[in-house]
């Protein structure tokens, strides 16, 4: 029942989210076999839901952080700002947004042989070391840094209020509901940041600082970044943790984990 605009978000982030799993059999595969033997056509559809699935799920995290700011702190606004008609219309801005990224990625996916591997990467325009790290760099900010800062002023404002009032709305029970949500939100939210945040830190210091990327430690750290890519997000966000949000939620769809940023360089 998509009748409330969280059930639309959450139906937004569940669809990327599915997306991603749907890749995740060829990821595995890539990273067991050390090699692509899918084709080029599905390196440019796998490498480009990765994206796809990163952005729109931390617009939509951020998306149902605001809508739920305005909720707590403007009840009167929210009635005209928090409908299911504005919530769709919020969706589909997502994915236009995240397909400036995603369209570009799967233009640029390629497959490269090297010692006898067949490589699924990124072909950046030249020179490619330029275009690549401006690439990691922007994805560091737009899918990291800014929903982050909008996510923490969002939720910083909605705790003074919380504190500040006793009574949010006319009825108990709907304020019960109302902090319930708030709170169920914040912790899925809280849990992908903290999957999110070493895999960023780890890309941004991989391209920006000079570090002997041959020396043993430093592919046991790789090693390590691939299996929380796999392992962690899952771990971090589990439906049970999201199911609560609201009851119609459970019986519509399931929150499954929010994949991570992958580097399809290593």
């Amino acid at each position: 029942k998509m009748k409330t605009a969280t059930n639309i978000y959450i139906f937004n982030l569940a669809l990327a989210d599915a997306l991603a799993t749907s890749t995740l059999p060829f990821q595995s595969a890539k990273y067991l076999m050390e090699t692509w033997p899918f084709g080029e056509l599905l390196c440019k559809v796998v490498l480009s839901i990765d994206y796809y699935n990163m952005f729109a799920s931390i617009f939509t995290l951020t998306m149902m952080s605001v809508d739920r700011y305005v909720a707590v702190c403007h009840p009167v606004k929210a009635l005209d700002f928090r409908t299911p008609a504005k919530a769709k219309v919020i969706n589909v801005c997502i994915w236009v947004l995240s397909s400036l990224i995603g369209v570009p990625i799967m233009a640029m996916a390629v497959t490269k042989s090297k010692d006898g591997m067949v490589l699924c990467t990124l072909q950046f325009p030249d020179p490619p070391i330029y275009w690549d790290t401006v690439t990691k760099i922007c994805v560091f900010i737009f899918a990291f840094m800014v929903p982050i800062l909008v996510i923490t002023i969002c939720y910083g404002l909605m705790i003074l209020r919380l504190k500040s009032v006793r009574l949010l709305s006319g009825s108990k029970e709907k304020d019960r509901n109302l902090r319930r949500i708030t709170r169920m939100v914040l912790v899925v939210v809280a849990a992908f940041i903290i999957c999110w945040t070493p895999i960023h830190i780890f890309v941004i210091v991989w391209t920006l600082v000079d570090i002997d990327k041959k020396n043993p430690t430093t592919r046991c750290v790789v090693e390590l970044r691939l299996l929380l890519n796999l392992f962690a997000a899952p771990a971090g966000i589990s439906p049970n943790a999201s199911t609560t949000i609201s009851s119609s939620s459970l019986q519509n769809f399931g929150l499954s984990a929010a994949f991570l940023y992958r580097n399809h360089a290593f």
